[in-house]
């Protein structure tokens, strides 16, 4: 594979290219969450320049927009893949999405809608890129590959641990602008970060479009324009797992919405004397990610030493079935406010517990398995496809969400326990079907003792 980096695949650790590009997503990361967890509060404020919308034109806008954000990297990941390569893209959509950032903190419809437009494009070009640039820091079948993931998924989780508590508090507190415009300052950091160490840390890695690996020159594949039956195969794979995926995000992003409204207008946020923001409650979520990946970081290793990790299909159902568990709670939440006029704050913490626990099940290795089952030529391209699957997903939790002021929030939250759990017990169901159409593309490859370059992929000392 053109470009890989097996970074001292024989160590244990990983390369300092991951911690780069991890501080990178956590900055981009931060930008994105603080002014999401905004997003919707603001909309429906009736002061401080909120529009004073109703909760479901609020949520119909956030479901269209945080789609669209997951719609670009499409077209993102075929400019990288095709023309620009993955490093440019990056830098072209973190530069993109810091003006967005600072646009949304001037107080005008006209600039707000511009702002928007901003980061749905420079969003297109960041996601899939920094993602697969992940992969390419590994060689084929280096076992440190999940997990590389969820520690850059840390990374993540981070960021949005800093968007919640700077913009979330900044513009409930002082002004919305000002949250917005404090997203804009971070996602300045990483970009200033990224610029001064790519070099240094990630070698050739996304450094130039992707070229045709040494597998694929020597079978021929690289001069066809079409796919093999086996590639055929993997990217049918991809594309039937995000449904699924589909299924688990629709569910999970209501935290942004649904979530949060019911949160800020029926839980009790008293604790110890202190009326908690609306947003620092989107920071369980998060906190609950630093805490618990690395946990599913050596879960993933350990099983994979001793030749038992699970399929990713396996991993990826009991995500859905985690996610439609913590559900279970919000039901809890629903019944106790209706009766009580506010529900604990518990019932909230635990469902978001059970959705991070989902979500580090699905998610990074989701990241990881494009990077795997995904022909080399087009892997930007498939992830931006994995996205997809997140745009839909986001659109239809605005609409579902909106459903509550007709149903209330108890007929929405049963509705999703019971669709994800059906879907998460169906993909466990057709797991093996699914890896079989992977076709060792997914298995863990004993590392070199010597860690030299394997399969096209050359080294690099972390």
């Amino acid at each position: 594979m053109q470009g890989t980096v097996a970074a001292g695949a024989a160590r244990q650790g990983h390369p300092r290219g991951l911690y780069l590009l991890f501080f990178t997503e956590m900055w981009e990361r931060m930008s994105y969450y603080g002014m999401r967890g905004l997003l919707v509060l603001f909309l429906t404020s009736k002061v401080n320049g909120g529009f004073g919308w109703t909760t479901g034109e609020a949520l119909s806008l956030y479901g269209t927009y945080t789609g669209l954000v997951y719609l670009t990297p499409i077209v993102g990941g075929f400019i990288a893949d095709k023309f620009i390569g993955q490093r440019k893209a990056v830098v072209l959509g973190g530069t993109l999405m810091m003006i967005g950032h600072l646009v949304l903190a001037l107080p005008n419809v006209t600039m707000f809608y511009a702002g928007l437009g901003f980061l749905i494009v420079g969003n297109g070009f960041f996601k899939p890129n920094i993602s697969t640039m992940v992969g390419g820091l590994y060689a084929p079948g280096d076992g440190r590959r999940d997990g590389a993931f969820t520690i850059f998924y840390m990374g993540i989780n981070l960021g949005a641990v800093l968007g919640n508590f700077i913009c979330g508090t900044l513009g409930e507190k002082v002004g919305w602008h000002w949250g917005f415009g404090s997203a804009g300052v971070g996602m300045f950091l990483g970009l200033i970060a990224f610029l001064a160490f790519q070099k240094k840390l990630l070698g050739p890695v996304g450094l130039a479009p992707v070229k045709p690996s040494l597998e694929e020159r020597a079978s021929g594949t690289a001069e066809k324009k079409g796919f093999s039956r086996d590639e055929i195969d993997r990217i049918v794979v991809i594309f039937i797992i995000a449904i699924f995926v589909v299924a688990f995000w629709t569910g999970f992003e209501q935290a942004g919405g649904l979530m949060n409204l019911y949160t800020n207008e029926k839980v009790d946020r008293n604790m110890l004397g202190f009326e908690v923001p609306t947003t620092w409650f989107q920071n369980f979520n998060s906190a609950f990610i630093v805490l618990l990946a690395p946990v599913f970081a050596g879960l993933w290793g350990w099983l994979s030493a001793r030749g038992k990790d699970p399929s990713i299909p396996v991993k990826m159902g009991m995500g859905l079935v985690f996610l439609s568990t913590g559900f279970l709670f919000m039901l809890g939440a629903s019944n106790e406010s209706a009766a009580a006029g506010k529900a604990a704050a518990y019932w909230v913490i635990l469902a978001y517990l059970f959705h991070t626990m989902g979500e580090l099940c699905l998610s990074p290795v989701g990241l990881s398995m494009v990077t795997k089952v995904a022909p080399q030529r087009i892997v930007s391209a498939m992830m931006g496809v994995w996205f997809l699957a997140n745009a839909a997903a986001n659109k239809l939790s605005g609409v579902i969400g909106a459903y509550s002021e007709k149903l209330g929030e108890f007929d929405v939250f049963l509705y999703i326990t019971i669709g994800t759990g059906i879907s998460g017990v169906i993909l466990l169901v057709v797991a093996p079907i699914l890896k079989r159409m992977m076709h060792g593309t997914d298995e863990v490859k004993p590392a070199s003792p010597q860690g030299e370059q394997s399969s096209g992929g050359s080294v690099a000392a972390a």
